[in-house]
């Protein structure tokens, strides 16, 4: 969610700029600026719109993109903005300028005091130009700014911030200092990149790859100073904080589409390998190692229930987290939302484990949901996709996914990801509990390793989807019932459908149809059924025929196994066998692909869907 980069050094800053901000776009945006310091002085260029309006307006103003050109620029700052306060326009665009034009910030995260301090500024004659809650942050800055006799920018940031109530990752430019760069961070991600007589800052790796795999995740409460030549990073109070330089291990080509039309088809197609990398190196010799995580029997029989917590795609991974627990383990599990967790007053305690799920690591009500079972007394373990992420730094104990940089918005090899710790973690704790003999524990795990030639399988025969989904691209209504770890899988199925192709879709469990649901059945009505489990064979025939006789359209997706059962759908789709408890990982790739080509046909922007962000930074 909104997205931010900065520069300093010999290279041309605009194009690293823009070439960061569109980078950045697949976190989602609707309008986009950046801000720089040439020849003294303090230049704005912002838009709605996409960066490539951006690109338009930078070359119309006269500013050259070209590397083989000198750069005659100090420093520089961009941002992609989400619309919280006020609406998408160039006025609420960021950067945004101070009223006297000495400085400019950019921001992501929300100033919840913003309207108590806009008073404030208002009544020490300061005009807003916008309504956002960011312009408050540069004007109150300039006001402690102009008090402080020495001049000092960072010390009047440092000041400003005791004010400021609320979220941030701030960076702040000054005409007045033009070889130094300030940032700031609570709750929000910060990431600074060391080059050589070059740094770097933006909200995410994948900004800055291109240029240096070097980089520094800051701590909440921690301001940076940088220069081209020089780091500096300082707690609230201006006193040094140590920190870690650490390494990106995946390079620039990694977010890159490598020939595919879009990142999420791409990203589809690194399911198997990534799957594979998330697992099998954690299955040795017959036993699964969940590294830093001190997994005994002493330590099992400490935990008397576990709370799972996420948002959107991973919540639904954590449904079948669940699922697996309960069956495997016999430990009672609670999967909850992290933004109703906080609020729920949960029954936590020392004997409870909570597992946190986040592609990015740093979804702000996953990690607050965090921060609230810690308080109460609960072990964590953190299933994130991003190293050094926030998420993964808070975390007691942390499994990372091998998903590497995913841009779609629409999560698919992620969540794959996801399922694969999740059998795993699920595995070893039955194993250690003695739920699970040593002969089932190591099928288990067999079957696991064969999960990615499977999906590859199943990504060989895509075009069969695609040909179903050529003809069912314009439904007004899409809906996905299932049983037991199926009713997950439409959970999953039915979000990635409304995500990319706007159509409205709804997922029920196929025993709730008669409940209500059976009542927006109709003709033409497009319903998908996933049946992977064998005792709920005939109950899902019993559902596929109630909406059948009422005119709706039915695509099922089976295992091999079920080939000579007759269902009463129009279509089937078969996907490779396996053991029904891994079901869902497999049966999650061809809804995937159908919901990525109901939103190729309907002409939608696949990774970059409306009003949508990657990675939500807000609550």
């Amino acid at each position: 969610m909104c997205g931010i980069v900065g520069y300093i050094g010999p290279r041309n800053t605009l194009g690293i700029l823009l070439n960061g901000l569109s980078t950045l776009e697949y976190r989602g945006y609707d309008s986009a600026g950046v801000s720089f310091i040439q020849d003294g002085r303090l230049e704005l260029i912002k838009k709605k719109g996409y960066v490539k309006e951006l690109r338009e307006a930078v070359a119309q103003a006269g500013f050259t993109l070209d590397d083989r050109h000198t750069n005659r620029i100090s420093a520089g700052i961009g941002h992609t903005r989400w619309a919280t306060h006020g609406a998408p326009s160039d006025e609420n665009s960021h950067p945004h300028m101070s009223m006297n034009g000495k400085l400019c910030v950019v921001h992501n995260g929300i100033i919840e005091n913003y309207a108590e301090l806009r008073r404030f500024l208002k009544k020490k004659g300061y005009v807003f130009a916008s309504e956002t809650d960011t312009e408050v942050a540069a004007q109150l800055i300039e006001y402690y700014y102009g008090l402080n006799d020495n001049k000092d920018i960072n010390a009047a940031v440092r000041r400003a911030l005791k004010d400021i109530v609320g979220s941030y990752a701030l960076c702040v430019l000054c005409v007045d200092e033009p070889d130094r760069l300030i940032c700031a961070k609570k709750d929000n991600p910060i990431v600074l990149g060391i080059g050589k007589g070059e740094n770097f800052i933006a909200s995410d790796v994948t900004a800055m790859i291109e240029y240096t795999k070097d980089v520094v995740f800051l701590e909440d409460n921690w301001i940076l100073t940088m220069t081209k030549d020089s780091v500096e990073i300082t707690d609230v109070y201006g006193d040094p904080v140590e920190y870690k330089v650490e390494a990106v291990v995946w390079d620039a080509d990694s977010v890159q589409k490598g020939g595919y039309a879009h990142f999420m088809m791409k990203e589809m197609h690194e399911e198997p390998k990534i799957f594979e990398a998330t697992v099998e190196p954690r299955i040795k010799d017959g036993d699964i190692y969940l590294e830093h995580f001190p997994v005994d029997e002493e330590y099992m029989k400490g935990i008397h229930n576990i709370n799972i917590i996420a948002c959107g795609t991973a919540f639904h991974a954590g449904c079948v987290g669940k699922y697996l627990i309960e069956k495997l383990c016999r430990i009672p599990v609670v999967c909850t939302v992290a933004s109703e967790f906080i609020y729920s007053d949960p029954i936590i305690d020392e004997h409870t484990l909570t597992l946190v799920i986040s592609q990015s690591g740093e979804t702000l009500d996953t990690r607050n949901a965090m921060k609230k079972a810690k308080e109460l007394g609960s072990g964590t373990l953190a299933i994130v996709n991003v190293i050094g992420s926030t998420i993964a730094r808070e975390a007691d104990n942390v499994l990372y996914t091998a998903a590497g940089p995913e841009i779609s918005v629409a999560s698919t090899k992620a969540y794959v990801a996801q399922l694969g710790c999740l059998y795993l973690i699920a595995l070893k704790f039955a194993h250690v509990l003695g739920k699970l003999d040593k002969e089932k524990y190591e099928y288990y795990q067999n079957e696991l390793l064969q999960i990615p030639d499977k999906l590859e399988q199943i990504l060989r025969k895509q075009t069969d989807i695609q040909r179903f989904a050529s003809t069912h691209f314009n439904v007004e209504s899409t809906f996905f019932i299932g049983r037991g770890l199926d009713y997950f899988l439409s959970m999953e199925t039915s979000l990635k459908l409304k995500e990319i192709s706007y159509i409205h879709s709804e997922a029920y469990a196929g025993g709730e149809l008669k409940h209500g649901t059976i009542a927006l059945i109709e003709d033409g009505t497009l319903v998908v059924c996933p049946i992977t489990q064998d005792d709920l064979v005939s109950k899902m025939e019993s559902n596929i025929k109630e909406v059948a006789t009422r005119g709706a359209t039915v695509l099922a997706i089976v295992p091999e196994r079920f080939r000579d059962i007759k269902f009463s759908c129009d279509v089937r789709f078969t996907i490779p066998d396996c053991d029904e408890l891994m079901a869902p990982i497999l049966g999650v790739l061809p809804c995937q692909i159908f919901a990525y080509y109901m939103a190729v046909y309907k002409g939608c922007d696949v990774d970059k869907p409306r009003n949508l962000a990657k990675s939500v930074t807000v609550e």
